[in-house]
């Protein structure tokens, strides 16, 4: 459990959260990387091996799905660690980046869903849902300001 390790590392430092938004965000990215993985080893990846498709397709379908849990996982790791991080003007390029490449994918989902699905966008509510609820997490953990203390 490599996160669990770096989460208690952190902890015995005695540092105190400086970030709360950050922490909710990984706790949440960790949690989806999590129910993306098994969604899809439960439901969408088995449905590859009841249909008629090149093995080709299959792997690479696959290897997509599992690099989204993984991209996930990593975003929610390096927000556990930015939420202890004292100084907060260090990591704030790194939850743009974050924001922006969660933007990008759910423009990509949206575009794919609207021009392959006759436009039912009912399929990627929970998807936007959560897309959205990270993003909004992550611009107010932006603009979370430094205490300034008297050490």
């Amino acid at each position: 459990m490599p996160i669990v390790s770096v989460v208690r590392r952190i902890l015995k430092k005695n540092e105190m959260i400086r970030n709360y938004f950050y922490l909710i965000v990984g706790l949440l990215c960790i949690l989806f990387a999590v129910t993306h993985t098994l969604n899809g080893m439960a439901t969408t990846l088995p449905i590859l091996d009841t249909v008629e498709i090149e093995n080709n397709a299959k792997v690479a379908f696959t290897y997509v799905w599992h690099i989204i849990g993984i991209e996930n996982l990593v975003f929610g790791i390096a927000l556990l660690i930015m939420a202890f991080r004292k100084n907060l003007l260090e990591v704030k390029f790194t939850a743009w980046l974050i924001i922006v490449i969660l933007a990008m994918r759910w423009i990509v989902i949206t575009s794919f869903t609207l021009l392959n699905n006759n436009g039912n966008l009912k399929q990627i509510i929970p998807d936007t849902i959560a897309i959205f609820v990270v993003i909004i997490l992550l611009l107010l953990g932006t603009k979370v300001k430094e205490k300034i203390s008297n050490e």
